[in-house]
Parts: C-alpha cells; sequence; structure tokens
C-alpha cells in the first residue's frame, strides 16, 4: 500500500467561495484517509492555505483495508471515503458521527438526483456527501488485444475476461483483475446471466467458479498497480475503475509511448459506485474534518479533482469548469442508455461477506 503524506504550512489567505469568513488557525491538524491517486495534486495545498490547517493524508487501495480499521475504531483519522455499500455497513456499526449540515453551505452545489440515489446506502444523506462516483469496467490496450483478437473483433464485452477462449489469447500481454471480491463475483454472475445483487450462495458459488475457470490467464489480482501496467504497455487488459483507466491514457498520452488506452463500460452492464466522504464516530477533529468536506463541494475545487483524476462528480455547480474531454467521455459520464444498464452494490450481511471471502480466497490461491 502506497502512503503518502502532506504537512503543508501555511501563508495565504481565505480561498474564494469555499470557506468564505474562515480565520486561520495555528495549530489545527486534519487526518486523511482516501484511496491512492484519487485527488488532485494542490488540493491539500489550496485547503490549508484556506484555513491554516494542517493535513496528513493517507491512501489505501481496497474497501477491505479501510473496514478493517473503521470496524476496530480509534482510527486516528478524521475523515475517510468509503465505497457507498461499504458506508451502509459501516454505519449501521456505528463508525460514523452524523453530518452537521449547517456546516456545509456548499451541500447546495450537489445533484439532488445522484445525492438521492447515494441515500439508498444511507438514508437522508445523514453520515455522508458524495466524494466522486464511476463505475468498473475494463481497460485495454487497442493494439495488443486486436493484434491478438483480430481488427473486427468487437471490444464492448466482459467476454474479454470471462470466456477462456478469448482471456486465453490475451493472457501472454497482461490481464489484471481488481482486488476486489464484492465488484468481480458480481460481475461473473452478472456474465453468466445472474442477478449481480444475489445473496444466494450458489449464485455466488456461480461466479467464483467462473473466475477459478479462467485464473490461469490472469497474471495477477492488484487495485492500484494495473494504472502504470496499462500506461506502460505492461499489461494489456485490465477490471478497473473508470477514473483509474482515463488516469492511464493520460499517462501513456503524456509519456508519448505510443500506447493508445480504452475504457469500456461492457454491453452486458456493469457496476455504479458511489465514494462518500464521512467522519468517523471518534474523529479527533471532526469541526476540520465538515470544513474539509465542505472546501472539496466548492465548484471549482470539484472541477479540479474531476479535471486532475478523471472521475465524475456529483456536483452541478462544478460541470462548467470541468474539462470538455473529460465532459463529454461517456465512460466517464455515462449515456442513459449505459446508465440504465449499470447495477448498484448490494451490502452483504456478515454471513453472506464470509462466503463471498472464502470463495475469493480460493479464486486467488486455487485452493
Amino acid at each position: 500500500m502506497k502512503k503518502w503524506t502532506f504537512a503543508v504550512s501555511v501563508l495565504g489567505l481565505t480561498m474564494g467561495t469555499a470557506l468564505a469568513g474562515t480565520t486561520l488557525a495555528n495549530s489545527e491538524t486534519l487526518n486523511i484517509y482516501n484511496w491512492s491517486d484519487y485527488i488532485a495534486e494542490d488540493t491539500i495545498e489550496k485547503f490549508t492555505k484556506a484555513t491554516g490547517i494542517e493535513v496528513n493524508y493517507d491512501v489505501y487501495d481496497s474497501n477491505e483495508v479501510l473496514e478493517a480499521k473503521m470496524l476496530a475504531g480509534s482510527s486516528g483519522y478524521d475523515l475517510v471515503v468509503p465505497t457507498s455499500d461499504f458506508l451502509m455497513r459501516q454505519a449501521a456499526a456505528g463508525a460514523y458521527q452524523p453530518l452537521d449540515k449547517s456546516k456545509l453551505p456548499n451541500l447546495k452545489n450537489m445533484d439532488p438526483k445522484l445525492m438521492a440515489t447515494a441515500a439508498a446506502y444511507d438514508e437522508g444523506n445523514k453520515n455522508a456527501v458524495i466524494y466522486m462516483w464511476g463505475t468498473t469496467g475494463i481497460g485495454v490496450n487497442n493494439a495488443k488485444v486486436k493484434e491478438r483478437l483480430g481488427a473486427d473483433f468487437a471490444l464492448d464485452s466482459w467476454n474479454l475476461i470471462f470466456d477462456e477462449a478469448v482471456i486465453s489469447k490475451l493472457a501472454d500481454c497482461g490481464v489484471s483483475i481488481l482486488d476486489a471480491p464484492t465488484e468481480m463475483i458480481p460481475a461473473a454472475m452478472n456474465y453468466l446471466g445472474l442477478d449481480p445483487r444475489s445473496t444466494n450462495k450458489d449464485d455466488l458459488a456461480k461466479g467464483a467458479a467462473l473466475l477459478e475457470k479462467i485464473r490461469p490467464h490472469v497474471r495477477y489480482f492488484h487495485s492500484s498497480q494495473y494504472i502504470n501496467d496499462l500506461a506502460n504497455g505492461d499489461t494489456c487488459v485490465s477490471v478497473g475503475w473508470s477514473g483509474d483507466i482515463v488516469q492511464a491514457q493520460t499517462r501513456a498520452t503524456e509519456a508519448e509511448n505510443g500506447v493508445d488506452i480504452a475504457y469500456i463500460i461492457p454491453k452486458e452492464g456493469a457496476l455504479q459506485w458511489f465514494d462518500m466522504m464521512a467522519i468517523p464516530v471518534d474523529a479527533p477533529n471532526p469541526d476540520a474534518a465538515h470544513k474539509f468536506i465542505n472546501f472539496v463541494m466548492d465548484a471549482q475545487i470539484t472541477a479540479d479533482i474531476t479535471n486532475y483524476v478523471a472521475y465524475a462528480n456529483a456536483n452541478t455547480a462544478s460541470m462548467a469548469l470541468v474539462d470538455d474531454a473529460i465532459k463529454n467521455d461517456t465512460g466517464i459520464f455515462p449515456t442513459q442508455e449505459t446508465l440504465d444498464k449499470l447495477w448498484a452494490s448490494k451490502v452483504y450481511g456478515s454471513k453472506t461477506d464470509r462466503i463471498s471471502t472464502r470463495l475469493w480466497t480460493k479464486v486467488k490461491t486455487g485452493h
């Protein structure tokens, strides 16, 4: 796991409308735990200049890592970013404190429809605000994949992963899969024509069995390494998160290495997820956490993050400031036709979670 720490000292004035009227505090510290590669390069610096609050910023690359800390308690973090289904389960266990919405005037910028969708995991948006959202699909190196499958092969389906006759032809150029059982097993179930939200143990077992079948052709299971590997041409197919694949595209373009990457939302459908900003119940500095949440909801700050990490946001006010290339990319902001094929995460109970974890261990290890 990568771990970055920012501790930026301050000189500067309050920034724009993000925290208008805030006075500088000289000794506050905010401890943030967020996904890797998931914030603009200058967001933390701008926040510190605006507020005087220094930030310790740590990163993780799986919900399971974050959940272990949240359910153990006393994490020491003031702000974390769980995905919506994990947020729901952790909130039910008392891991988060309700937001004080009087401290979040920039809530007015948020898309009411997307917030209502996220409320399915957090009734009344009581505990969290959408940070970014996206889909789980497939990144492909066009040239290498076409070379192996033929120029006329349609790159629009989960068959790139779940059809053994197809994935076996791609193994030599490198196939990677997310280390995320709650995403990969349902994707396999969906490909088999089963309900990806099913918690029936037989359905889960069928999904896992399909993953076991194609396992010999998978180079590795990881939830962040694939960004650089795709960009460098070290892998040719990766199941990954929408913004991560777009980041790989950007890195390849900037490197001028000739690698042409596409992001596919498979025609059979894909997972739609929300990453949510939430404050642990025992956060040392919840006031600073509220300030950061409000700061991120500023239109310019949200746009800066989306423009840098290439993930969709739920901030209506920011859209005029989002780069056209990102705003018009249907892999990031899908069409309604595609949205209609997406599914939401199912929150697993403890029994189903144990089944899923056990099946996933067998998929990865072979026993």
